[in-house]
């Protein structure tokens, strides 16, 4: 199945072989552009080889990638996950830690009691506030140094998304990649990479068919599962773990966990988890039972 993935083509990486592994191809797709800031890079960038931040918190890929190269600092160093944030400042050299979430709002859980005093330096972030992480680092007792210095904005094209006639889904990676998107619907299946961005879908009358755990794996592994259970699976597409998701299972699966879903079950990096060797077909959801 060919994917239509709403990404920014600086933040694409290796979307095109994550896809192939599970026996899809995509289509990289975009209803905004990154306006930088350069004024703003340089000026987190003196800011942190100064030593000003204690912890510096990475939230997507593009700042990692602005700004890494620039970075010498000794300050603890926190990535978002998935995991391509890292990647990209391991490939300056940089070490960093691996939020074992997708979602920022869980920074201040996994930093628990050592944020208390702490200098926090969240300015590698795209001109949308983030009220929720901002209160709740103050909460915890850790000190903002500068607040948020924004150093890129997204800005909607305003030009229809180029689908291609043989494109049969359509992945929305964050809630403003739908907000902005134009596109053809029909013949399309909706897909929301997290819990966000379906509610986004869902309010504008659109229901996602696949819901993910906020990555690209596990929204490809739910949609085989979605596949399979409606007779649409194929020779090509793979319920046995993809090379990638055995490397994530071994090296992160013993972070601690911060976000449960409803019945209980933990938020991992692989979702769902393999069980002798299979993907679990009964719910896209991590069982951790092996």
């Amino acid at each position: 199945m060919k994917i239509a993935i709403t990404r920014l083509p600086e933040k694409a990486g290796s979307d095109q072989s994550l896809c192939q592994e599970f026996g899809h191809e995509c289509l990289i797709v975009s209803p905004m552009q990154a306006q930088v800031y350069e004024d703003a890079v340089k000026a987190f960038v003196t800011a942190a080889n100064e030593e000003t931040y204690d912890c510096i918190f990475f939230t997507s890929a593009l700042p990692a990638r602005l700004i890494g190269p620039l970075l010498k600092t000794a300050a603890r160093i926190i990535a978002i996950g998935p995991p391509q944030t890292a990647e990209y400042l391991a490939e300056e050299g940089i070490s960093s830690e691996t939020l074992p979430s997708h979602y920022s709002r869980d920074f201040v859980t996994y930093l628990g009691d050592w944020i208390v005093g702490k200098k926090i330096g969240i300015p590698p972030r795209a001109d949308v506030p983030n009220p929720v992480l901002m209160d709740a680092i103050n909460r915890a007792g850790g000190g903002q140094a500068g607040g948020e210095m924004r150093v890129y904005a997204l800005e909607p094209t305003h030009a229809p998304l180029e689908t291609g006639g043989d494109a049969e889904a359509i992945l929305f990676t964050s809630a403003n990649s739908y907000t902005y998107a134009t596109y053809r619907k029909e013949g399309l299946l909706p897909l929301a990479i997290g819990e966000v961005t379906a509610e986004r879908m869902r309010a504008d009358g659109t229901e996602p068919v696949v819901v993910g755990n906020g990555t690209l794996m596990g929204t490809l592994a739910a949609l085989n599962h979605y596949l399979e259970e409606n007779g649409h699976m194929s020779a090509d597409l793979h319920l046995d773990m993809p090379p990638a998701a055995a490397s994530l299972r071994w090296t992160n699966h013993g972070a601690r966990p911060v976000t449960r879903w409803p019945h209980g079950c933990v938020i991992c990096w692989v979702c769902p988890v393999v069980t002798a060797g299979r993907w679990i077909r009964t719910s896209p959801v991590c069982f951790l039972s092996w």
